[in-house]
């Protein structure tokens, strides 16, 4: 039996919010599904100026909370009552993995539908996805894109990595790079904070000797000094650095790239070819994907999603495949 109802009369339920008719309802985009908004409670003007643009375009279609948190108490509260809404995190990396780890933590990482907005000065994990930088941009795309399954790095502690994981130089650069963007922050440049940690790093290079076994083969032994390791889920760290330029985190796999530019001419030429994207073309340099990544050897620290710790001696990372659903643009 027919509802009676014409098609610019239907309401669409989805247990949060109701959508009404309106005049010219046949006209409009078939509506989405309502949104959750977790943003940064401390972000400056700027970010919070992009926001607003992002916002504006999301409630044309969209019914949209916003949440602002400072703390991961407050997080955890705003996940508490997310329902069934999309989580769009509205941030950058470390925003990112902090609400990914939050609901992996509270095992309710596959449950949620993950949107990202990127306001923040990296921003790899977009750039890997295809997400604009613009805010508004951005936020047609989440309108408009669909949901994919998303891979997650997790170690043996049970800590997620959402990005990428590295050691060595690389993490010393992620240090002294954290420094120049904080500085560089203010004049619109803090992009530019990794290239110039690089370079610092190379310098003063940490030479580790590791064991690194990439599922159970061994890549190197602590017979040859290494410069970095890095293993991606996605292709870039600092703002577009990209050093695991083939990271797909659909495919279920872990990118590995290992870097044994140890000489002083060799670490600045490494350096100045990863700066262009050319490193993994070196001799030098070893790349391999794998479902499960040890290292071990002497003592070095590490940076996950840009935080670093440390020192460790043995760590060991798996990915588990289509871990949690992000919509990404297109099809």
């Amino acid at each position: 039996m027919g509802t009676g109802l014409s098609a610019a009369s239907r309401y669409h339920r989805d247990g949060l919010r109701r959508i009404r008719p309106r005049p010219g309802w046949d006209h409009y985009p078939d509506p989405v599904d309502p949104f959750l908004v977790i943003a940064n409670a401390e972000a400056g003007g700027g970010e919070r100026d992009d926001l607003d643009a992002a916002l504006k375009v999301l409630r044309e279609r969209a019914d949209v909370e916003v949440a602002r948190t400072s703390n991961p108490g407050e997080l955890d509260g705003v996940l508490q009552r997310a329902g069934c809404r999309t989580l769009v995190v509205a941030g950058g990396d470390g925003s990112l993995h902090a609400v990914v780890a939050a609901l992996h933590k509270r095992h309710e990482l596959g449950k949620h539908t993950l949107g990202l907005l990127p306001l923040g000065t990296g921003n790899d994990f977009a750039r890997t996805l295809g997400i604009p930088l613009d805010p508004a941009e951005a936020a047609t795309a989440l309108l408009e894109g669909s949901p994919h399954p998303m891979d997650l790095v997790v170690d043996e502690t049970g800590e997620v990595v959402v990005n990428n994981v590295h050691v060595g130089a690389s993490a010393q650069a992620s240090r002294r790079g954290a420094r120049w963007k904080k500085r560089l922050g203010p004049f619109g440049i803090g992009i530019l904070g990794y290239p110039i940690g690089a370079v610092l790093a190379a310098f003063q290079p940490p030479y580790v000797r590791l064991r690194i076994e990439a599922d159970g083969e061994i890549l190197v032994d602590v017979d040859r000094p290494v410069l970095m390791v890095a293993i991606g889920n996605g292709a870039s760290v600092g703002g577009g650095t990209e050093l695991t330029p083939d990271a797909d985190p659909e495919d279920g796999r872990l990118d590995v790239m290992v870097s044994l530019a140890t000489g002083p001419l060799q670490r600045f030429t490494y350096v100045a070819e990863l700066v262009r994207g050319k490193h993994e073309e070196r001799d030098d340099v070893l790349s391999h994907r794998a479902k499960a990544v040890t290292i071990s050897g002497e003592d070095f620290y590490l940076s996950a999603d840009g935080e670093i710790s440390g020192p460790e001696r043995r760590r060991s990372w798996h990915v588990e495949h289509g871990a949690y659903t992000m919509i990404v643009p297109g099809a």
